[in-house]
């Protein structure tokens, strides 16, 4: 089988670190066009509108990772399951892979909307929202969960072609859709003055652009990615695989929002500068770690697809490379945001409470991105293992379940905005100590072997 075209990277050959760089690129300018459509919104919302929308705006994050990020974990561990197939060179079953996983997509779509239409409204009222960011908050998530199978449906695509080493289709396609989004907020909002409701419309209508593009190419594809409907079910064989790597990363995703939930209910107690301030950082931080989230992105399809290859000695090389790489780049970005976060922070709100509350924060968090760069990309490797269900059991145990106990018991003692914002740097030690443990008992030369699904009718 032909296992590369002129747009995907060989993660099998050549040297390790160039390789995985090249693969990791696209993917962080694709991440960064992402991160676009939340900026792009933040930033009209926040000069165009008053601060309450801003606040609805800027917090939307967890409560949609809640709902939709259960099936991007879904999508994720399809993409390990293609690249398994994918570096052994089994094409049959990299199709079945490959069809299994877009038929979840559309299934994941529709149950999404549902539960976000009918859970999101009491979801509100539960995490505290004030009653002067109540109305936009509603307004905003109803525009989003209409149209949330867009989103759904581009992450599918893209986890895809990710897998078989095509990292830059789906850039190009982000980039038109980021082009359509900036133009649709600055019509809808700062032109037509829609308010928050225009902005989640110009997102779900970007996004259903760049959907539509990557499906269009896999329709009319001459390779591997090649959609044909008629092949279109859940092979029992492939799904089961699919599952088995997907629902650890699903649970993880949807649990650690309830864990942040939990924390974004106690910022909201503070009001809607904290709400803004904590917003505003959340935005310049995902844009900041977005080099390292793109490298442990990349991490589970090269440890994957030399694990199908029979590579045990390149994955395990390339593994821990990615794994310092990422730590030495958060680092960096980490003291250079410590030392400028009032300058960042001003681009998106412009009280002085909101960007107190934000420096704040950050001062506390910033210099331990060291340790989430360490959890994120050591749990990319072991995904690409396999081994799905460690790091599931370190974020939940720490992000979540130890999170929330902290925060509520430390809040009683020490009511005051800094006790919520040192729940992150010890939580993140705690899950990097577990995934550190995981990581040291791995035995590489016998991590994967091979095996045929069962038969699929």
């Amino acid at each position: 089988m032909k296992r590369h075209t002129a747009r995907s990277v060989d993660l099998i050959n050549g040297p390790i670190i160039p390789g995985i760089l090249r693969f990791a690129l696209p993917i962080f300018l694709g991440q960064l066009l992402q991160q676009l459509y939340n900026l792009a919104d933040a930033w009209v919302v926040g000069n165009f509108a008053d601060n309450n929308a801003f606040a609805a705006v800027s917090s939307a994050t967890n409560l949609t990772l809640l709902i939709i990020g259960f099936f991007n974990g879904i999508a994720l561990g399809g993409g390990v399951v293609i690249s398994r197939y994918f570096g052994a060179g089994d094409q049959e079953n990299v199709e079945k892979a490959i069809h299994t996983n877009f038929l979840l997509g559309l299934i994941a779509s529709v149950l999404s909307t549902v539960v976000g239409l009918l859970l999101v409204p009491h979801i509100l009222v539960w995490m505290k929202v004030p009653e002067s960011v109540l109305p936009d908050s509603l307004c905003y998530f109803n525009f989003y969960f209409a149209g949330v199978s867009t989103i759904i449906m581009f992450n599918i695509c893209m986890a895809i072609m990710q897998a078989l080493g095509d990292s830059l289709r789906p850039l190009y396609y982000l980039a038109i859709a980021s082009i359509t989004n900036v133009i649709m907020d600055l019509v809808l909002v700062a032109g037509f003055h829609l308010g928050v409701g225009g902005a989640a419309f110009a997102t779900v209508l970007a996004q259903g652009l760049s959907a539509a593009l990557c499906i269009l190419r896999m329709l009319r594809g001459k390779d591997l990615a090649k959609l044909e409907l008629r092949k279109l079910r859940l092979y029992p064989g492939i799904l089961s695989q699919v599952l088995l790597q997907g629902l650890p990363a699903g649970i993880q995703g949807s649990v650690v929002s309830i864990g942040n939930l939990v924390i974004q209910t106690n910022i909201n107690t503070f009001g809607a500068y904290a709400m803004s301030g904590h917003g505003a950082y959340s935005k310049i931080e995902g844009l900041a770690f977005l080099p390292i989230m793109s490298m442990s992105l990349s991490l589970p399809t090269f440890v994957s697809q030399n694990l199908g290859a029979g590579r045990y000695d390149r994955a395990r090389k390339g593994g821990i490379a990615g794994i310092l790489i990422g730590m030495a780049l958060a680092e960096g970005i980490g003291v250079l945001l410590y030392f400028q976060i009032d300058h960042a922070l001003s681009i998106f709100v412009d009280t002085p409470q909101a960007i107190s509350y934000g420096s704040i924060h950050a001062h506390i968090v910033a210099l331990f991105f060291f340790l989430l760069a360490f959890s994120h990309c050591a749990a990319g490797v072991l995904r690409g293992c396999g081994k799905s269900v460690v790091p599931m059991i370190a974020m939940l145990s720490s992000w979540c379940v130890i999170r929330i106990i902290y925060v509520t018991l430390t809040l009683r003692v020490f009511p005051v905005f800094q006790t919520i914002s040192w729940a992150y740097p010890l939580t993140w030690l705690c899950s990097s100590i577990v995934l550190l443990v995981a990581l040291l008992r791995l035995d590489w030369s016998h991590i994967f072997q091979p095996k045929q699904p069962h038969a699929d009718f």
